[in-house]
């Protein structure tokens, strides 16, 4: 799992994961309830990932943490804790940011081996130029050697 208990009430304050976890309106922590969301999270996470990088990632980086959180919390509500758009936005913009991972536009920061970008056979990118003409780099290209 990229996020624990500990992660969440850092995150989002202890009385915000009583409401989003107690189901049997105990005035605790759920622990299994939240585990149970923190693991959707990571499976749903892996799906994104999963292509380009070897799983299990031997680290989870801090950014992977804190979009876990936000994902857990939006999967979590609908029970005594009504979805916000501010709860919403916090679940599109790390989706976002998932997709530009599984598209090859960001790379993950990962500290150990092990979680090296996977090759895909047969793909290859070049960098296009904004005009659209492929035959020179893109501008700002390091590689770009105008005179």
């Amino acid at each position: 799992m990229y996020a624990r208990l500990e992660d969440m009430v850092l995150r989002f304050g202890e009385q915000e994961v009583r409401i989003l976890t107690d189901r049997d309106n105990t005035g605790e922590i759920n622990a299994s309830v939240l585990a149970g969301g923190l693991q959707a999270t990571a499976d749903e996470i892996n799906g994104y990932i999963g292509g380009r990088y070897t799983l299990p990632l031997p680290v989870a980086s801090s950014d992977l943490c804190g979009i876990a959180c936000d994902i857990a919390r939006y999967r979590l509500t609908g029970t005594e804790r009504v979805g916000t758009d501010e709860i919403r936005g916090r679940y599109r913009n790390p989706i976002c940011y998932l997709e530009n991972v599984a598209n090859g536009r960001v790379t993950l920061a990962t500290t150990q081996s092990g979680g090296a970008p996977r090759a895909t056979p047969g793909r290859r990118s070049f960098p296009v130029a904004a005009s659209g003409d492929a035959t020179r780099p893109a501008e700002g290209n390091f590689n770009d050697k105008r005179d």
